[in-house]
C-alpha cells in the first residue's frame, strides 16, 4: 500500500467518524465495552474459570 493510499484511507475513516453523531459513537463504545471479556480472562485465559469451577465442586462436596 502506497503512502498516498494510506493517507486517503485514514482521512476517509476520520471523516466517517466525525460525521456520525456523538451520541451514536458513545453508544457504540458502550456496546463494545459491554461485549468485552473480563480482564482476568484476557490476562490468564481459561485458568481462572477452571479454578473457580474446581473450588465450587470442592465446596459442594464439603457441604454434603
Amino acid at each position: 500500500m502506497k503512502s498516498e493510499e494510506y493517507v486517503r484511507f485514514l482521512t476517509e475513516q476520520f471523516v466517517r467518524y466525525m460525521e456520525t453523531p456523538r451520541d451514536q459513537r458513545k453508544k457504540v463504545r458502550q456496546e463494545q465495552k459491554a461485549n468485552r471479556p473480563p480482564l482476568r480472562n484476557l490476562l490468564f485465559g481459561q485458568i481462572p474459570d477452571a479454578i473457580e469451577d474446581y473450588t465450587v465442586k470442592i465446596r459442594k462436596r464439603i457441604k454434603k
